[in-house]
């Protein structure tokens, strides 16, 4: 039996989720076997609900096209070319993508542009679900104990406002929290109220009052980066909630900005409990598993996990997952990324010409740009989502994320990509005490790299050219730049503790989803950096 395929034997727990999902596993295993059937399929339906919108009238779609014929029909389209689209149906136009109903919709975080809005309809939810659902399932299978605790989830708010139209909208990881299976939100120790609380501080104080007096056996969050920021939170609240735990209560250090109603409501819930001997996750929980993005820039911050967590823990990949929807699901906690579910989008891949291809037609160890069509009406929708072939289960691909397309730095052509970037600092400061980073260009007649790090400075001296040296060996245009003189020596800004921190607050209060927010690895442009620049102004203050 192949591990990363589901087994009908098992543990208790795992058949009686198996037993659920039972439709959802079948359609994987078949799509594993006989892939180009499996996106027939799943085309067939998403355009029976395209048909008949504005955007089927307007491409001729009759429903009935085969994958071939959906190229020939409809372009590939980057974010630029679908925000007309999109704008319709924010002003509640009906049927402009499909004929299902716009129910809602979800914030993208705007990592590398401006945050959009994507419509939530019943047929795409339910595509979402699923994905999650064999997520949730492997991970059961490899951790029995793992149900035998609560699970704590640091997500944004589902509903943050309404549009003009009406129609709500909010992050997608709380969106997708509401919608599990009532018998995973029993085990959520947290109300949902606490991940709206606007006031970033009161937000992480009363999520780790209420996790405090709960049994946890597993904490999951989009980026590493937000365990991290829990972790140091932990600390820096310590004596404050280590009175609150020994009185059953709620009320102290950022508790006071929790609205009265609220605060007075949740101490009624509050249980009264010893306070830790050490403030470390691992040393006050049972956890068995960590669960987050493993992909892209994340290494980075995984390496810091375990000292901050006070413990080695396994890390499960949450797939290669986005906004716009479910595409890998990840079978095994080693694994970064996961097997094609090809059972809830039709996925196409561009090579470095640009020529598309099938989820069957790709060969390992190749990079690829993902391309989706979604029963949300996003039709050859282009993610600009990197990703790279690492395996096959039966037919599928097996890819991990490894970059945003557009996130280069390049003023001479020396395209230096996230992950060249990530590479070198971690060869050059892996052990280093650094909270985060950012790479931008510095314009002047010649230009350069500029790293603002946040962090302790290493004993040693020549970083910057360390870190010169490590770029140069990971992209040979770089090298290329700096040796013909069109690139200057790196530049390295030291910046305070606190300021990516003081970034994420600056970022939520923008109205990006807290829960979604990235360290922004890359600067495009001076405004990029500046925005870092701001926030290590106010920490430094």
């Amino acid at each position: 039996m192949n591990p990363l395929l589901f087994p009908r034997d098992g543990h208790g727990p795992y058949r009686v989720l198996r037993g659920f999902a039972g439709g959802v596993v079948d359609r994987f295993h078949a799509a594993c076997a006989d892939p180009e059937t499996a996106q027939q399929e799943r085309l067939a339906r998403i355009l029976g609900d395209v048909q008949g919108s504005a955007f089927g009238l307007e491409h001729g779609l009759s429903g009935r096209e085969g994958l071939q014929a959906l190229r020939e029909k409809v372009p590939i389209r980057g974010d630029a070319q679908w925000r007309p689209w999109l704008k319709r149906m924010e002003e509640g136009e009906k049927q402009v993508l499909t004929r299902s109903r716009v129910r809602a919709f979800v914030q993208t975080s705007g990592t590398t542009g401006a945050s959009k809005l994507l419509p939530v309809t019943r047929p795409w939810a339910k595509a979402v679900s699923d994905g999650q659902a064999l997520w949730r399932l492997g991970l059961v299978r490899d951790c029995e104990a793992i149900t035998r605790g609560g699970a704590l989830t640091l997500v944004s708010p589902g509903v943050e406002g309404r549009l003009p139209s009406g129609l709500p909208f909010g992050s997608n990881t709380g969106r997708m929290q509401r919608a599990q299976p009532w018998i995973v939100r029993l085990r959520y120790p947290v109300p949902p109220a606490v991940h709206a609380l606007e006031d970033p501080d009161a937000r992480m104080y009363a999520l780790l009052r209420f996790a405090l007096q709960s049994e946890l056996s597993s904490i999951t969050t989009a980026n590493p980066s937000t365990l991290l920021l829990l972790c140091r939170k932990l600390l820096e609240f310590r004596e404050d909630l280590a009175a609150d735990l020994a009185e059953g209560c709620l009320s102290r250090g950022p508790a006071a900005a929790i609205p009265d109603a609220l605060r007075a409501r949740w101490n009624r819930s509050m249980k009264r409990g010893s306070p830790p001997d050490e403030w470390k996750p691992t040393k006050i929980w049972p956890l068995q598993r960590i669960q987050c993005w493993k992909g892209g820039a994340a290494p980075f911050f995984l390496e810091r996990l375990e000292a901050a967590l006070g413990g080695d823990l396994p890390v499960r990949d949450v797939g290669v997952t986005a906004s716009e929807g479910y595409f890998a699901i990840p079978q095994t906690d080693g694994a970064e990324g996961g097997v094609a579910w090809l059972g809830g989008h039709v996925l196409e891949f561009l090579d470095a010409a640009e020529r598309p291809h099938w989820a069957w037609e790709l060969r390992d160890g190749q990079q690829y740009r993902l391309v989706i069509t979604t029963s949300a009406g996003l039709v050859r929708y282009d993610l600009d989502d990197v990703v790279e072939v690492t395996g096959h289960v039966g037919r599928a691909p097996v890819f991990r994320f490894v970059r945003r397309g557009a996130g280069v730095l390049n003023v001479t052509g020396e395209k230096l990509t996230e992950d060249q970037v990530v590479r070198s600092v971690r060869e050059v400061l892996g052990g280093g005490e650094v909270a985060g980073f950012t790479a931008g260009h510095r314009m002047a007649e010649v230009p350069c790299i500029v790293f603002l790090v946040e962090g302790e400075r290493p004993r040693e001296g020549g970083l910057a050219e360390r870190l010169d040296a490590a770029l140069a060996r990971s992209n040979v245009e770089y090298a290329s730049k700096r040796k013909n003189g069109r690139l200057g020596p790196v530049l390295v800004e030291w910046l305070p503790l606190g300021t990516y921190d003081r970034y994420r607050v600056a970022r939520v209060r923008d109205g990006a989803p807290d829960g979604q927010v990235k360290d922004p690895i890359l600067a495009l442009d001076e405004a990029a950096l500046e925005r870092v620049r701001a926030a290590a102004r106010a920490a430094g203050s």
